[in-house]
């Protein structure tokens, strides 16, 4: 297993990992490569990298379903991160060919923050 270390500098951020996993794989001939989040507050996923406002809708969207303060009865004042991340998802699985993500032609891998700034990990493991 290796590790992803990232540091977030907003409360929401939505970070574009695909060319950090696509280097930590090359030497995979065939096979998966499985990310996951060990953070409660933060994701991980895959959607179109090609447009950066597809990012930007996400976050809104998110934001209207889920906003920052409602009558929660989580009181550490993350509750709405806790719920984000539960849409969003822990982990995410992608196949691996002659050391290339198998990806399609506009998909990226992205790091959800929901409750930043912080340091965070993401976890890879190939099979």
């Amino acid at each position: 297993m290796e590790k992803i270390f990232l540091s977030t500098s907003r409360r929401i951020e939505i970070v574009d990992i695909t060319t950090i996993v696509s280097e930590k794989v090359q030497s995979v001939e065939n096979g998966v490569v499985v990310l996951y989040v060990p953070h409660t507050t933060a994701g991980v996923f895959i959607n179109e990298g090609f447009d950066p406002t597809v990012r930007e809708d996400l976050i809104d969207t998110l934001q209207r379903l889920v906003p920052y303060s409602a009558a929660y009865k989580h009181l550490e004042g993350n509750a709405d991160a806790h719920i984000k991340s539960t849409l969003i998802g822990s982990s995410v699985t992608v196949i691996v060919e002659n050391g290339r993500l198998m990806l399609g032609r506009w998909q990226s891998i992205f790091f959800a923050e929901f409750d930043g700034p912080r340091r965070r990990e993401v976890w890879l493991k190939t099979l």
